[in-house]
């Protein structure tokens, strides 16, 4: 049974956005499943082989990422395994990981160690993410505010 994303759950902090999404996908096998997913995986098999991940920690984050909207689960027309895809609300999470990756490739790298790269289907690297005002001016947490409830 499928929970909606913003249905009643204890969360660490109620009114923050951050801190709910952090609570649905925050840990770190959650967003490589999504990343793997993005990246074609579709079977359990696929994302064990491709992660590394123990079954039993996978199928319990498979578990949880369809409990939560991220991914459907479906049987496998050829037998009783499932197919896992994204959802909308999995889909949109290409951002977020596209700005992890992003903060990686500046942060996490020493000089020129090897690492992926994202390009777009003509073979282009991504453009660095950016907020922005929508006239187009860069933001950063010194350039914005949160607007707390209460």
């Amino acid at each position: 049974m499928t929970t909606p994303l913003g249905s009643a759950r204890e969360w660490t902090d109620p009114t923050c956005p951050v801190a709910r999404t952090i609570d649905l996908v925050g840990d770190r096998w959650s967003l490589l499943i999504v990343r793997e997913a993005m990246d074609g995986a579709a079977a359990f098999t696929e994302f064990q082989q491709r992660l590394g991940i123990a079954r039993n920690i996978l199928a319990d984050r498979l578990r949880r990422l369809v409990d939560y909207g991220i991914l459907t689960s479906s049987p496998n027309p050829g037998g009783k395994r499932h197919i896992y895809e994204l959802t909308e609300a999995g889909q949109d999470l290409f951002t977020t990981i596209v700005a992890l990756r992003q903060w990686g490739e500046r942060h996490a790298f020493i000089g020129n160690e090897p690492r992926s790269t994202l390009l777009d289907l003509d073979g282009s690297p991504v453009a660095e993410l950016r907020p922005q005002t929508p006239a187009g001016k860069n933001l950063t947490a010194a350039t914005t505010r949160v607007d707390k409830v209460g």
